[in-house]
């Protein structure tokens, strides 16, 4: 009985402390973040209760599993296994156990929920609003290889093309202001209220086309309005509405005056930005016997007084862009007139730390087997 004791109590510290060992380098790297982990599998845990069962097969239970040879006299045993191999005998058995009780909360997917980092952003609220009437079909000029969709047909840039690229490369270089996007023909839509997912602005603004929506009209005040009505919830110091058009009111059940009047009741200016300044400009009109791309001279009636009046009404301020670089300029404008509004921003972060309980399974399972064929002779 004595002897038994011993073998059950040298288990036993054996099995807590090849645990200890292991669990060595995941506390010292993670630490306090293991007592507040979540799970992603909890069933898996209930494997653990397969390690107790595997400890006494892999130690106790071994015993009745080996070969035993009657002889008369025992003093051939003298001569048999002594010191620290014999001592070490239940120690494959011990980490073996270990393996699997790590390898079950491996599998449970323990993950970490860092407390969440507060810091003070500055940002703007913004919304696009960009005319996609047929008058945007006209050519702009802009840098050769400025918008490659164009580029690689062959034609001309128009001038949604040229403001497309000058929306997304607007987008690309903000960092905390929130954008929406309108887009306007006889009706307007919106395209994205204002959010910090730039990619997905990327994307939509990216996809526009003049097809998308009815460009029989241009409704200026449905525009504004409906641009207005995203931002009148917002908290933001500053709030704006940039609108690109090429054109005149002709259609849409809200005035651009009374528009104004709603963007100054919100609080947000309004900055017109006119494309073209009314001259004649060339439109593609099909194409030619050659296969090359045939232009028409057409003039687009504009508005200058009506744009610049919603932006004075507004605080705003108008512009006139007639090529890409000055459209490009003018986006950028507009930042400059604007105060930021500082807000808090909050950033929580997740860490899988499977990894941290997988590896020292695998490391036990390793030992195990080279402990059973280098140290102790036995394999399996």
């Amino acid at each position: 009985m004595k002897r038994r004791l011993l073998r059950v109590s040298l288990i036993a510290g054996l099995f807590l402390g090849v645990v200890g060992l292991a669990l060595a380098w995941p506390l010292a790297a993670r630490g306090w973040e293991w007592t507040g982990v979540s799970w992603h599998h909890p069933w898996a845990l209930l494997l653990l209760l397969v390690v107790p069962v595997v400890l006494w097969r892999g130690t106790v239970g071994e015993d009745s599993r080996t070969p035993r040879l009657r002889v008369g006299t025992v003093l051939p045993l003298a001569a048999g296994p002594k010191g620290v191999r014999a001592w070490l005998r239940d120690l494959p058995g011990a980490m073996r156990a270990a393996a699997i009780g790590f390898a079950a909360v491996a599998l449970a997917g323990p993950m970490s929920y860092s407390r969440p980092d507060t810091s003070d952003e500055k940002g703007i609220d913004i919304v696009v609003v960009l005319d996609l009437s047929g008058s945007m079909k006209a050519v702009m000029d802009a840098p050769v290889g400025s918008v490659p969709s164009r580029t690689q047909t062959g034609l001309r840039p128009t001038r949604l093309d040229v403001a497309k690229e000058v929306i997304r490369d607007f987008v690309s270089r903000r960092k905390t202001d929130r954008i929406g996007v309108v887009v306007f023909g006889k009706a307007a839509y919106v395209l994205s209220p204002p959010t910090l997912d730039y990619h997905l602005l990327d994307t939509l603004v990216s996809k526009m086309s003049l097809e998308l929506i009815d460009n029989t009209a241009t409704a200026i005040g449905d525009a504004v309005g409906t641009a207005v009505a995203r931002l009148r919830r917002s908290e933001a110091r500053s709030k704006a509405v940039v609108l690109l058009t090429d054109g005149d009111n002709n259609s849409g059940s809200i005035s651009p005056d009374y528009a104004a009047h709603l963007a100054k009741v919100v609080g947000c200016r309004v900055y017109t930005i006119q494309i073209g300044n009314g001259d004649d400009v060339e439109v593609q009109d099909g194409i030619d016997y050659h296969g090359q791309p045939r232009y028409v001279r057409v003039r687009y009636p504009v508005n200058p007084e009506l744009l610049g009046k919603i932006a004075a009404d507004t605080g705003g301020e108008a512009y006139v862009a007639t090529d890409a670089k000055s459209l490009s300029e003018s986006m950028h404008d507009v930042l400059n007139h604007l105060e930021k509004t500082r807000f808090e921003a909050s950033l929580a972060s997740f860490e899988d730390l499977f990894p941290f309980v997988l590896l020292p399974a695998v490391l036990l399972i390793a030992f195990d087997a080279l402990i059973r064929a280098w140290l102790l002779r036995r394999f399996p």
